[in-house]
């Protein structure tokens, strides 16, 4: 039977983050997609104008009205936006225990619009970290989760680890492709589980269509998740991205920073 994914997440109108890059990467990749919404997003490739988020409570109902009558298979959690939203988020999913949950810990836009409220930084680490299988912060995430400078160098990047495991996730995948090209020429992410350190690297693809890549990337993850083990479902998300990637010249989204391919191995 194909699996069903729901994604917990704000909204995107110019189609190429949130829940908007999180339906269209399931499709591609042969799940079933759900959506609760916990935010409406004002944006488009150039930038945040403005958010409002949702009742918690509403956002809770949504959950749980999928839960009550669909059988989830994995959980992509995304923008959050308010301390509410996030402790609502993590007590619907703590009756569900044996469902995986895929947690990108939105903070920030790719234009550096802020994404979510001050006091949502700590229930973001303190009430949906522990819940998830995986967390698959950027470097600036992670620093904003540890309290820390933001690494530089894939060294500061592989000393973050183990603090960023201790909060409470099975898996660690701490994303580089923000390091200065000076520190790495490729595209480099490392998996940290299970007692071990996984370095991924792929080449960095050149455009500025980067739009909705960490929904995209943790998305993906959570579809894989389905019928693999997380490390094979890791690799199998950052290979589907990369193409997505070097695919996205095909489109002619907006202004600023357009969205990837979300279906490169489809639309021929």
């Amino acid at each position: 039977m194909i699996a069903n994914v729901l994604t917990i997440a704000g909204t995107d109108p110019s189609g190429g983050a949130g829940i908007s890059a999180d339906l269209k990467t399931f499709s591609a990749l042969g799940v079933y997609g759900m959506a609760a919404i916990t935010a409406v997003v004002a944006q488009n490739t150039m930038g945040v104008r403005s958010f409002q988020p949702l009742d918690p409570a509403f956002v809770a109902d949504q959950i749980d009205a999928v839960f009550d009558d669909v059988t989830v298979a994995a959980v992509k959690i995304g923008m959050v936006a308010t301390a509410g939203i996030a402790e609502a988020v993590a007590t619907c999913l703590s009756r569900h225990p044996g469902c995986p949950v895929v947690l990108d810990p939105v903070m920030v836009a790719k234009s550096g619009d802020l994404l979510l409220k001050p006091d949502a930084i700590a229930a973001i680490r303190d009430k949906l970290v522990p819940l998830a299988a995986i967390v698959t912060p950027n470097l600036s995430e992670a620093a904003v989760l540890l309290d820390s400078q933001t690494p530089d160098t894939i060294e500061a990047m592989q000393a973050l680890l183990p603090a960023l495991h201790a909060l409470g996730p099975e898996w660690v995948m701490l994303k580089g492709g923000n390091l200065p090209e000076s520190a790495s020429k490729d595209s480099v992410d490392f998996l940290y589980g299970e007692g071990t350190i996984r370095k991924l690297a792929a080449p960095r693809i050149k455009t500025g269509n980067v739009h909705g890549t960490g929904c995209t990337l943790s998305a993906a993850i959570a579809a894989f998740m389905t019928r693999l083990p997380v490390p094979e479902s890791v690799k199998k998300a950052k290979d589907y991205l990369t193409k997505a990637l070097a695919e996205s010249d095909r489109l002619d989204v907006g202004h600023g920073h357009g969205p990837v391919h979300h279906f490169h191995a489809v639309w021929k």
